[in-house]
């Protein structure tokens, strides 16, 4: 043995036991298994190797594992997704068994109040809660249920439990309800499933001393564990002495280990041909595999077909069975015709010696006999026409009955078509909201005769003509609303026709005024500058008068005066008129303004109104609505 592969091979202590390595690679729990294991379980020893991997080094050789590589746990991440309940809680059938599996548990277990099937098809929460708190105390004994939100308290029990299926706090107040208790009792049924599973974990569970015993390492081991120490001095003192061959030490311990474990060298042998004819085997398999990729998809082609094919015969082998039923049931009847037809031959022969006595004994004459003949013939004449018309009555009367039964089915089936209607249109119970207290329901009696149906349609068509002239009525009242409110829209329209054309003209007034502004503006524009013009005359006239005339200064200074007073007083009325004209338009304008928002403002709100109306009457379309009730209670009361 080399150096690089002795014990002391690697820079760390070598471990009794192998290592536990995890692969970061893989999601959840898992087991990494060795790739490389010793052939006697305990005798193989554990030495890490320079790499992150790990393996077992026997004595004996090595052997590989059949499945190689990681072994992946069983216990992967659990999803979060919801899962769909599988179990068929719509189902009557499935849900009795359930209601009885928990019967029987209560009962077996002396529950201390009274249940029954009848009590547990729709129990109170009251009757629940000491129910689940009677089962859930198996589990727990000291659980006691809190008084108050127990709706929390249930479904967070259920949930620590491991239940798979979502329970709802709202469930919880209406336990007994047909869409809740079928949940309900599915889990009660659950939990009743964890007790006794739980009970037979305990009863059959090992006890502390067969722990201890399987849990401790037995004397071999100890001896194991001295020889492997007493071979790893000895390696060391002679790796210390500068030895690096240590085979004479591997056999000595290969035969302390031998004579330990009481190996068999024939068996070691055997496994080692049947390890490598499980490689070879392996090796031809892949082989096969690279050559035929296509194998699989061929063998479940094979599969597929050896399916249908066994399908097909365990069809044909169900059609055989029913066939040898029906069989065996008419050889049944077969046998007990012919044990009536041998007591029925019996019986003749008895009558036979009886008659033959008879005729021994008896002392009539041939006259007498064929007599007797003749009236047996003429009887049996009468026995056959009897019996032709026997036939004939009984096959009228079956016609009659085929025909009767015809009838009862028609009726049945007008009465379910005609249950049918009057639920679609309340009237069917008396409860109902178009009934007004009348019980429209027919009960159907065949025994009762004729008059039942007779008694029934008089009874219900007087009812039903009532509610048609009620609903006629109603028709006539929606009819003239509908009517009044095509008024009313035509009304509004004309209003808002006149309320346009009335902003229209009101429009045109103010452009008018408008255009008579700035008319007036214009022409006052215009006078001032003509003042202007006229003032400046005068102030040219009156340099002349100073310059060229010193008589008439008076006069002329006088009339300037007076020009100028006048020119003030029009300046000022112009000014006047001009500022009142601006208000008053001004004043005008904004009137019309609020006017038009105003009117604008009120029609559209009256629009708004007709259109929300129109559409309302429109939507509901009571007349034909009504108008069809009205058709289908004519004709019900025209079949009737």
């Amino acid at each position: 043995m080399r150096r690089s592969s002795s014990i002391a091979g690697s820079t760390g202590r070598p471990s009794m036991m192998a290592l536990r390595v995890q692969d970061s690679n893989k999601m959840g729990l898992h087991t990494p298994q060795m790739k490389d294991r010793g052939t006697f379980g305990k005798l193989s020893m554990s030495k890490p190797t320079p790499g992150t991997s790990e393996r077992k080094v026997s004595f004996f050789g090595k052997r590989t594992s059949g499945a190689g590589g990681s072994r992946n746990s069983q216990y992967g991440v659990f999803g979060t997704e919801k899962i769909k309940d599988p179990r068929p809680l719509h189902d009557k059938a499935f849900i009795q068994q359930c209601i009885k599996q928990l019967c029987e548990f209560l009962a077996e277990n002396d529950y201390a109040h009274n249940v029954s099937m009848k009590s547990l098809q729709s129990p109170s929460v009251k009757d629940f809660l000491k129910i689940f708190t009677f089962v859930y105390g198996f589990l727990c004994p000291s659980y006691e249920l809190p008084d108050s939100k127990f709706e929390e308290e249930v479904p967070k029990v259920f949930k620590e439990l491991g239940y798979p299926f979502a329970l709802s706090k709202s469930s919880m107040y209406t336990v007994g309800a047909p869409h809740t208790w079928p949940q309900i009792v599915a889990a009660l049924v659950w939990l009743i499933d964890c007790v006794k599973l739980y009970a037979a974990m305990r009863e059959n569970a090992p006890s502390f001393d067969d722990g201890q015993n399987r849990g401790g390492e037995p004397d071999d081991g100890i001896v194991h564990s001295k020889v492997y120490m007493d071979y790893s001095m000895k390696c060391y003192e002679q790796f210390m002495k500068g030895g690096d061959n240590f085979e004479e030490l591997d056999a000595e311990v290969q035969s302390k280990l031998k004579d330990l474990f009481n190996i068999d060298e024939f068996q070691i042998e055997s496994l080692a041909a049947d390890n490598k004819r499980l490689h070879e085997e392996i090796a031809r398999l892949e082989k096969e595999k690279e050559n035929e990729p296509d194998r699989r998809v061929s063998l479940r082609n094979v599969k597929a077909s050896l399916q249908s094919d066994v399908q097909k015969y365990q069809a044909y082998l169900a059609n055989l069975e029913s066939h040898i039923a029906i069989l065996d049931q008419k050889n049944e009847g077969v046998n007990e015709e012919v044990e009536i037809a041998e007591m029925e031959v019996e019986a003749m022969k008895q009558e036979n010696a009886r008659l033959q006595h008879i005729f021994d004994n008896q002392k009539y004459t041939v006259a007498d006999i064929e007599r007797i003949n003749h009236e047996r013939n003429e009887l049996q004449q009468t026995i056959n026409k009897l019996t032709k018309e026997v036939e004939a009555e009984e096959h009228q009367l079956w016609n009659e009955e085929l025909k009767y039964a015809r009838s009862k089915e028609a009726i049945e089936m007008q009465l379910a078509e005609y249950h049918k209607l009057a639920r679609k249109l309340k009237l069917i119970p008396v409860s109902a909201e178009n009934s007004k207290g009348h019980d429209f329901e027919i009960q159907f009696n065949p025994d009762a005769g004729p008059s039942c149906l007779v008694k029934c349609s008089a009874q219900i068509k007087g009812s039903l003509m009532e509610i048609i002239n009620q609903t006629e009525e109603e028709i006539r009242k929606a009819t003239q609303q509908k009517m009044a409110l095509e008024d009313a829209l035509e009304q509004m329209h004309v209003m808002v026709a006149d309320k346009k054309s009335s902003v229209k003209t009101l429009k045109e007034e103010a452009e008018k005024l408008d255009d008579l502004y700035h008319q007036k503006l214009k022409e006052a524009e215009e006078e001032e500058q003509k003042c202007a013009s006229e003032l400046e005359l005068l102030e040219k006239h009156k340099q002349l008068l100073e310059s060229g005339v010193n008589e008439g200064l008076s006069e002329a200074t006088k009339e300037l005066h007076d020009l100028q007073r006048k020119y003030q007083v029009i300046l000022q009325t112009k000014t006047e008129e001009r500022r009142k004209a601006g208000d008053n338009l001004h004043r005008l304008l904004e009137a019309i303004a609020s006017h038009v928002q105003s009117i604008e403002k009120y029609l559209e709100e009256q629009n708004v109104k007709i259109e929300k109306d129109y559409k309302e009457v429109m939507s509901e379309d009571l007349l034909s609505t009504l108008t069809g009730i009205l058709d289908s209670y004519k004709k019900k009361a025209e079949s009737l």
